[in-house]
C-alpha cells in the first residue's frame, strides 16, 4: 500500500482490534481518511466476518472486503504471552486503538481503557458496544438489527397500522461506525490543544437513536409515539410524498416524488410538468394540508403520468422543473453505473485471491486529501512490514517476530 503524507490523517496510527461491521466501519473511514490503518487479528481465522459469510470456502467473504478496504493485518495472539507484549510493544506507537468485542471481552484480553492509556497517555481510545457502560442492557450482546430495534428506527419504519420493520441500511452498525469516527477525530483535535488521549465510547442504540431524532419532533408536539407512515414522511402531512409506479413494472420501477409541504411551489410546478395546470385553482388542493386529506386524489393523478413513463424519465422531466423527485436505482443499477464509478463512488480493486472486485469507496470528497481505494489484506500479509515499521530494531529483536503469519 503506496504511503503519503498529503492525505488528511497522514501519519496517523490506528490499531484496529475490532470485527464484523460497526468497528470495521470506523476505521475503514479513518483508513480512507489516509491513517494507517492495522487490523490487529487472531492468527486462527482473524477477524470472524473474513469466513461467516463468504460463498467460497477458503476464501475472504465479500463482506469482509466491503470493511476492510485500505488496512494491513497483523497477526497478534491476544491470549498468548508473546502475542500480548507485541501488542503492549505496538500501544505506545499509535495514535488510536478501536475494539468492538464483546461486553467485558476486552477488559479480560488485558486491554482495557485503563491498562492501554498507561501504556500511551496519548492514546485515543474508541469503543463501539451495543448499549452504553450505564445502559440497563449493557452486558447484553448486540448486531445491526438489535441496535435498530432498541434505538427506535424498527418503530418508525412501515406501512400504517403494519408490524415494525426494519430499514435496509445497516445504520446500526455501520452508522454507529461513523458515529465512533467523528469522535476520535473531534478527539485528535483536541490532543493537539491537550496534549492528552481520551476515551470515545459510541452504543449502536445511542446512536440509532441519534438518527431518528426528527421523529422526536412529533413527540414534542403531540405528545405521542410518531405512527409508521410507509414511504411518507412522517412530519406535517402533505400529498404527493409517495413512491409511484413507472413504466416497465420491475420491482424498483417507481419514483418518488415530493412536494413540500412548507409551500405551494413544488406542488405548482408539478402541476405544470404533468400538464395539469386545470387544477391550480382546485380548492381541495388549495394547500399543503389539503393536499394531505385528498392524498388518494393527489396519488392517483401522478400514478396515472408517471406509469407512461420510465423511473428516469420521470426523475429527469421533475427535476428540470423544480420538483423534488428520485428514481427508484437498486444496488446492482448503482453498481453499474458509469457516473458514480467515475466518481470514485464505486472503485475496482485487485485482490490477491478474489481478483478484480468494485465495492463502494469513500463519499467524502476533500481539495487536499486523496486517498486511493485498495483492497482488504489477506490475514496476516502485513504482520512483519508493521513491525518493521512500527517498531523498528525491536521489532527485528524479537523471536517471534513474523512467525504468526506463515
Amino acid at each position: 500500500m503506496e504511503r503519503t503524507e498529503s492525505n488528511a490523517l497522514s501519519g496517523v496510527r490506528v490499531l484496529d482490534l475490532t470485527q464484523f461491521e460497526a468497528g470495521p466501519s470506523c476505521t475503514e473511514a479513518l483508513a480512507w481518511l489516509g491513517a494507517d490503518v492495522v487490523k490487529v487479528e487472531n492468527p486462527a481465522g482473524g477477524d470472524q466476518g473474513r469466513r461467516a459469510s463468504t460463498d467460497t470456502p477458503g476464501l475472504d467473504s465479500h463482506y469482509f472486503l466491503l470493511l476492510n478496504a485500505n488496512k494491513r493485518s497483523l497477526v497478534c495472539d491476544l491470549k498468548s504471552e508473546e502475542g500480548r507484549a507485541r501488542l503492549e510493544a505496538l500501544i505506545p506507537k499509535a495514535d488510536v486503538f478501536v475494539e468492538n468485542f464483546g461486553p467485558g471481552v476486552i477488559e479480560r484480553l488485558g486491554f482495557g481503557w485503563e491498562r492501554v492509556r498507561s501504556l500511551n497517555p496519548r492514546i485515543v481510545y474508541a469503543s463501539v458496544k451495543g448499549f452504553s457502560p450505564e445502559s440497563p442492557y449493557a452486558d447484553f450482546l448486540s448486531f445491526d438489527m438489535i441496535g435498530q430495534a432498541s434505538g427506535g428506527a424498527l418503530a418508525i419504519t412501515g406501512e400504517e397500522g403494519g408490524r415494525p420493520l426494519r430499514p435496509g441500511p445497516t445504520i446500526g452498525d455501520t452508522g454507529t461506525g461513523l458515529h465512533c469516527a467523528i469522535g476520535v477525530l473531534g478527539a485528535l483535535v483536541q490532543r493537539q490543544r491537550t496534549g492528552r488521549g481520551q476515551r470515545v465510547e459510541v452504543a449502536m442504540q445511542d446512536a440509532v437513536t441519534n438518527y431518528c431524532r426528527i421523529s422526536y419532533a412529533h413527540v414534542l408536539s403531540k405528545g405521542t409515539a410518531p405512527p409508521r407512515t410507509g414511504n411518507r414522511v412522517g412530519l406535517g402531512l402533505t400529498a404527493p410524498m409517495d413512491v409511484y409506479p413507472c413504466k416497465g413494472g420491475g420491482p424498483d420501477d417507481y419514483c418518488y416524488v415530493y412536494a413540500t409541504r412548507a409551500h405551494n411551489g413544488h406542488w405548482e410546478r408539478l402541476l405544470g410538468a404533468i400538464g395539469r395546470e386545470d387544477l391550480r385553482d382546485d380548492p381541495k388542493f388549495a394547500s399543503p394540508a389539503l393536499r394531505g386529506q385528498h392524498r388518494e386524489e393527489v396519488d392517483a393523478l401522478v400514478a396515472d403520468w408517471t406509469r407512461t413513463r420510465p423511473k428516469d424519465e420521470v426523475m429527469r422531466t421533475l427535476g428540470a422543473a423544480g420538483v423534488p423527485a428520485g428514481a427508484v436505482y437498486g444496488t446492482k443499477e448503482l453498481w453499474e453505473d458509469e457516473n458514480m464509478r467515475a466518481r470514485g463512488l464505486f472503485a475496482t480493486v485487485d485482490h490477491p485471491t478474489r481478483g478484480e472486485v468494485t465495492i463502494p469507496g469513500w463519499p467524502v470528497r476533500m481539495s487536499d486529501s486523496r486517498v486511493p481505494v485498495t483492497a482488504a489484506p489477506l490475514l496476516g500479509a502485513d504482520t512483519e512490514a508493521v513491525l518493521d515499521e512500527w517498531l523498528g530494531e525491536d521489532a527485528r529483536e524479537r523471536p517471534d517476530a513474523g512467525q504468526e503469519a506463515a
